[in-house]
């Protein structure tokens, strides 16, 4: 085991341990005020019917790979093509507004 392989392990040892803290954190955070919890979860909520929508709309046909990967795959653009839609619809309809007023 040389310099480079301890380095490499140390990175997946502190990734792991950034990804633990930004989803734990927040969340002792969120036990304070549980209304903000409440809205947290109606966001993840929506992203998981986007994503399912997504799913649905998928095909599962690709050469060189499974179907369910391939599935997971084209949801995962989906979702962004939709995701990408509303927030062009968002910017649209906020800039048509700003003219209005």
């Amino acid at each position: 085991m040389d310099i480079i392989d301890v380095g490499l392990y140390a990175s997946y040892i502190l990734i792991a341990l950034c990804a633990l803290s930004a989803v734990v954190i927040p969340l002792i955070q969120s036990f304070a005020d549980p209304q903000s919890l409440l809205k947290s979860g109606i966001g993840v909520i929506g992203l998981l019917v986007v994503f399912g929508i997504g799913y649905g709309l998928a095909s599962g046909e690709a050469p060189g790979t499974t179907e369910a990967t391939s599935k997971v795959v084209g949801a995962g653009i989906i979702t962004m093509y939709i995701m990408f839609g509303v927030a062009i619809v968002g910017i649209v309809y906020t800039e048509i507004s700003k003219i209005i007023k």
